[in-house]
């Protein structure tokens, strides 16, 4: 498969703190991929690199071929949508008129809403399982339901590459087990899918390769089903993990010391 990310070199400093040092890597049309790493590593920095919300940055981004700095804003959301963390905002709106939003790159700033961005929006709450919500206002809804809306508007975009940061933080277990069974369908529908994240386990499970950061730098990127190694993990986090055997999948898992 061609690659729809292609980062060479990549070094980013914010204020006088570099935050990235010569990262290089791609992510392949189709794939899912887990950046994970620890506090400070520069996970977050780099995925806002990559879809020109940090910008000063040195080195090349490509995507889908071009240099990331040659599309206008509106050319890179058709292909590129971004999930934040959730930080708790309570937006003035309901979970339909936010879904909606996530249609801006594809509207003039005098065009209206039309059919086709009423079908994009009601496709995006049914893959979110968030339409029973579509007339509640945003402020209304608990952290998961808002994390999945957030996903619907991204949707909505319509982009074939989504972005995402700790999409499952602070969530409960069952609403972490629905996002990441939200983001399988949004793959299966040919949507490229890379998260940032700091469980290691739904990195291994969830994802086909992971990105691991060190201090700014790429210190692994492979095989999720290889990751789960102290030889590795202990490279990333400078220390050593014990693992038991998924009873499911029958793949090593980290479990916590006693």
């Amino acid at each position: 498969m061609a690659a729809v990310i292609e980062v060479s070199d990549l070094s980013c400093s914010i204020g006088k703190k570099q935050i990235l040092r010569n990262v290089t890597l791609s992510v392949e049309a189709g794939e899912t991929v887990s950046i994970i790493g620890p506090n400070g590593a520069g996970k977050s920095t780099l995925i806002k690199c990559i879809d020109r919300i940090v910008t000063g940055w040195t080195g090349r981004i490509a995507v889908c071929g071009k240099p990331v700095g040659a599309y206008t804003q509106r050319e890179l959301a058709k292909l590129i949508s971004y999930v934040p963390q959730s930080d708790g905002r309570m937006l003035p709106f309901t979970v339909h008129e936010f879904v909606l939003m996530g249609r801006y790159p594809h509207l003039s700033p005098f065009s209206s809403i039309d059919s086709a961005d009423e079908a994009a929006a009601e496709q995006a709450l049914a893959i979110t399982d968030t339409a029973q919500f579509r007339d509640r206002p945003l402020g209304t809804l608990s952290g998961g339901e808002r994390q999945k809306v957030l996903i619907a508007a991204a949707l909505c975009q319509g982009a074939t590459i989504m972005l995402l940061d700790e999409p499952a933080t602070f969530l409960d277990p069952r609403h972490q087990d629905d996002i990441y069974r939200i983001l399988r369908r949004v793959n299966e529908t040919g949507t490229t899918i890379v998260t940032v994240t700091h469980d290691i386990n739904m990195a291994a499970t969830h994802s086909r390769r992971v990105i691991a950061l060190r201090a700014g730098e790429v210190v692994y990127a492979g095989p999720a089903d290889t990751v789960m190694d102290n030889a590795v993990l202990e490279r990333v986090y400078g220390k050593r993990f014990l693992f038991a055997t998924h009873p499911a999948t029958g793949r090593p898992v980290v479990v916590p010391e006693e």
